[in-house]
């Protein structure tokens, strides 16, 4: 284990100031490149004591900011076109990446880093998403999939475009089997 003094607040890890023990990989390969925190040696203690209302500034700057943006974001729906099979299964799924780019296409600059997909998306229908915009600041997104923007408007007004498939093919053959059933007794 490494201690390491956090920069700013990482989401279940600690807030900014506090000395913690992480695993060796964990801050050479994430922590430290992403500059969210130092190696807790007395040097650094000291050059973070010296510059901690600096670093308070610019995060509360930062947060001042991804507030204002959060307010304009907050409950977004972005429609995301794919096809699917019958059943509604996605033909591969969607990613952050995807994601972003929609919510870019919205007129909001995010990174897919900034989303946050609990499971991956492999199905149409209504996803709620966190999009993290500062470590103190996240909203929810929903994510819109569906094979066409048609398809889209209906599940935005709680239709099921999927299962009303099924049942119109259902009814369908039902009313087949139906016709058939009395073109037999005509024949009699």
């Amino acid at each position: 284990m490494v201690d390491v003094i956090l920069l700013e607040r990482v989401e279940n890890l600690g807030q900014m100031g506090q000395v913690v023990k992480v695993r060796p990989g964990y801050a050479r390969n994430y922590l430290l490149p992403q500059k969210k925190a130092l190696r807790a040696t007395k040097d650094n203690l000291v050059y973070f004591e010296k510059q901690r209302a600096q670093l308070e500034a610019a995060n509360l700057t930062r947060r001042s900011e991804a507030e204002e943006v959060a307010q304009k974001l907050d409950a977004l729906s972005v429609v995301i076109i794919r096809q699917a099979g019958e059943s509604g299964q996605l033909y591969g799924s969607v990613s952050a990446r995807d994601i972003a780019d929609a919510v870019t296409g919205a007129g909001f600059t995010v990174t897919r880093g900034q989303i946050v997909l609990d499971r991956a998306i492999k199905t149409l229908g209504l996803h709620k998403l966190r999009l993290v915009l500062h470590p103190e600041v996240a909203v929810h997104v929903t994510a819109n999939v569906a094979q066409s923007a048609e398809e889209a408007e209906m599940q935005e007004k709680g239709i099921d475009p999927v299962r009303l498939a099924q049942e119109t093919a259902t009814r369908e053959a039902e009313e087949a089997m139906a016709g058939a059933a009395e073109e037999d007794k005509a024949d009699e």
